[in-house]
């Protein structure tokens, strides 16, 4: 049986992201049920607002190399924080470009057939919650199965000790748990097409 791959990352570029704290706790308890996991920072991705007119010119460098990475995993752990209630430039922007089909590739290939799990982690009471709504529609519009758990950590700024994890077991035994879910997803459906 293949080791599932997992492509885990957080819609911040923010030194301090708390929702980069989030999708390596998450990733760990993917690692830990078996999976391949590469943690992804969309920093040393840079791209520009994505325009027809800009892939017309040439797709940029960047976009390919993630676009190569989104088909080389089978799931998806995306920590997303909210602005403004609701999906961060950058994460959409992101999705954008790589959704783009190169020539006589299928539409939405990096996509379709894909597994993803949602976290985010705010400084508001809803810890994210009203943007995830979001991802998960854009992300189910575009072929990719969404698990239904989802995980929302409120009030970010008192949530993570110094060493970067979550200071409630509870919480921090629920994030590992859903990174360990979307392994194990990953792995049945593999066993169910062989």
């Amino acid at each position: 049986m293949t080791t599932p791959r997992i492509l885990a990352f957080a819609g911040s570029t923010r030194r301090d992201s708390y929702n980069q704290r989030l999708v390596r706790i998450a990733a760990d308890g993917a690692q830990e049920a078996g999976a391949d996991v590469m943690l992804l920072d969309l920093k040393e991705y840079p791209l520009p607002l994505f325009s027809e007119d800009l892939e017309q010119e040439g797709f940029p460098d960047n976009a390919t190399k993630l676009k190569q990475l989104f088909l080389e995993h089978d799931g998806l752990l995306i920590a997303s924080p909210e602005y403004n209630s609701s999906i961060t430039p950058l994460l959409k922007n992101t999705i954008d470009w790589v959704s783009r089909p190169a020539e006589g590739e299928k539409s939405l290939a990096a996509y379709q057939g894909k597994v993803a799990a949602l976290l985010a982690a705010s400084p508001g009471r809803l810890g994210g919650l009203r943007g995830l709504v979001h991802v998960r529609a854009i992300l189910g519009n575009i072929g990719v199965l969404v698990l239904p758990d989802q995980i929302a950590v409120p009030r970010a700024f008192e949530a993570f000790g110094e060493d970067g994890q979550l200071t409630d077991e509870k919480q921090q035994a629920r994030v590992q748990g859903l990174g360990k879910s979307l392994a194990e997803t990953l792995a049945k459906l593999a066993r169910q097409r062989h």
